[in-house]
C-alpha cells in the first residue's frame, strides 16, 4: 500500500508539493442520494416546498461548494474549475422502500491535481440543502452512497467504481 500523501516523513500534515506536476485535463464524478418520506418528495417534485425549488437552489449550492471545496477541506488545494455539472434523479417510494434524490456531479479542470474533493464536496453540498430546505416536514431524511464513481487525467490515469 502506498504511503498517505498528505503526511510528511516525520508525521506531520503537510499540503502536497503539486509544483512539478504535469498540467493534464481532470475530472471526477459523485454521487450520493437522500432518502426522505414520499410526500417530502412529492413536495420536491412539484414545486411546492415553502422555501421554493429545491432541487435548482441545491444545484447552486452544489456549484458553490465544489468552488470553495479547498476553504472547507484544510489540505485541499484551490483549483482552477473548468466545470461542474450537476444532476438529480427521484426515485419514487415502492413497497415500503423510501423515495429518494439521488444527485450526481462532475468537476472538471485542467491542472497539476484532481478534482475527486470537489465532486464529492458538490454532492454533500447539494444533499445538505435539499435536507435544509424540506426538514420543517420530513427531519428523518437520510443522506447516503456519498462516493466517487470515476476520475480521469493525472498521472495515475482513469479509475471506475466496481
Amino acid at each position: 500500500m502506498p504511503p498517505l500523501t498528505h503526511f510528511d516523513a516525520q508525521g506531520r500534515a503537510h499540503m502536497v508539493d503539486v509544483g512539478g506536476k504535469e498540467f493534464t485535463h481532470r475530472i471526477a464524478v459523485a454521487k450520493g442520494r437522500i432518502e426522505m418520506q414520499a410526500a417530502t418528495l412529492a413536495l420536491i417534485e412539484s414545486g411546492t416546498a415553502k422555501k421554493g425549488d429545491v432541487l435548482g437552489v441545491a444545484r447552486i449550492a452544489a456549484i458553490q461548494g465544489a468552488k470553495k471545496t479547498s476553504e472547507l477541506i484544510p489540505l485541499c488545494h484551490p483549483l482552477a474549475l473548468t466545470r461542474v455539472a450537476i444532476e438529480f434523479a427521484i426515485e419514487p417510494a415502492s413497497d415500503g422502500v423510501l423515495g429518494a434524490v439521488s444527485c450526481r456531479a462532475t468537476a472538471e479542470t485542467v491542472g497539476p491535481t484532481g478534482v475527486e474533493m470537489e465532486a464529492l464536496t458538490a454532492v454533500q453540498v447539494a444533499l445538505l440543502t435539499i435536507y435544509d430546505m424540506c426538514k420543517a416536514v420530513d427531519r428523518g431524511m437520510t443522506i447516503n452512497g456519498v462516493r466517487l464513481v470515476e476520475k480521469q487525467g493525472g498521472k495515475s490515469g482513469s479509475w471506475k467504481a466496481g
